[in-house]
C-alpha cells in the first residue's frame, strides 16, 4: 500500500469551505438571534491535547522509522504506525476546516464588538482558530514525520546509483577493449 502526501491545495479547499459555513452560521445566529458563535474554552483545550498527542505518536514513529534495524530496541506495531498518520492526515485537514470555520465567525461579529456577547465570542474564537491552525500545522509535520524512508531495494537511490556506475564500467571496458574483465564481470553478477 502506498500512501501519498495530502496535497496543498485540500487544506486550502478545507479552510475556504470552513471559511464560508462559519461565515453562514455566524450571518444566521445573527439574522435570527440566535446563540451559536463562539467556542466553548474547553473545545480549545481537547483539541490542542489532541494535537500533542498526535504530535507525540508522530514522533515516536518517525524515531523507530529512522532508527537502523540492528539499533532498534523494540518493535513498533504496523497498526499503531498507520493509525497515527491517518490521524495526523485528519487532524490537518480537520485544523484547516476550523481555522476557517473560526475565522469566518470573527469577520461577521467584528462589527458589533462593543456588545459583551460578541466580543466574549470573539475571544473564544480567536483562541479556538489559533489551537486550530496549530493542529493543522501539526498534521502536516505529523503527516511527513509519520513517512518510512526508502529502502534498500531495487527503487533506492543508493542501488539505482550502483547499478548506473557498474552498467557505466561495463561499458568502459568493452569501449577500452579490456574484454577479459568483462568477462570477469558477467560472471559476478547476479543472473536475473
Amino acid at each position: 500500500m502506498k500512501v501519498r502526501r495530502t496535497p496543498w491545495w485540500y487544506y486550502l479547499l478545507a479552510l475556504v469551505i470552513g471559511l464560508l459555513a462559519g461565515l453562514a452560521i455566524a450571518m444566521a445566529a445573527e439574522r435570527f438571534a440566535l446563540s451559536l458563535i463562539g467556542a466553548p474554552w474547553m473545545v480549545s483545550m481537547v483539541l490542542l491535547i489532541m494535537g500533542i498527542v498526535i504530535l507525540v505518536l508522530a514522533l515516536q514513529v518517525h524515531k523507530y522509522a529512522t532508527t537502523e534495524p540492528a539499533k532498534r530496541r523494540s518493535g513498533m506495531d504496523p497498526a499503531k504506525a498507520v493509525y497515527t498518520l491517518v490521524s495526523a492526515k485528519a487532524l490537518g485537514l480537520a485544523g484547516a476546516a476550523l481555522t476557517g470555520w473560526y475565522g469566518g465567525q470573527i469577520l461577521v461579529s467584528l462589527p458589533h464588538l462593543d456588545a459583551p456577547y460578541y466580543k466574549r465570542a470573539i475571544m473564544e474564537c480567536a483562541l479556538a482558530l489559533v489551537v486550530c491552525l496549530i493542529d493543522m500545522v501539526i498534521g502536516i509535520i505529523g503527516e511527513k514525520l509519520c513517512e518510512l524512508p526508502p529502502t534498500e531495494g531495487p527503487e533506492h537511490p543508493k542501488v539505482k546509483e550502483a547499478k548506473r556506475r557498474r552498467k557505466l564500467d561495463i561499458a568502459t571496458d568493452a569501449a577500452s577493449g579490456d574484454y577479459r574483465k568483462l568477462r570477469h564481470d558477467s560472471r559476478d553478477r547476479p543472473r536475473s
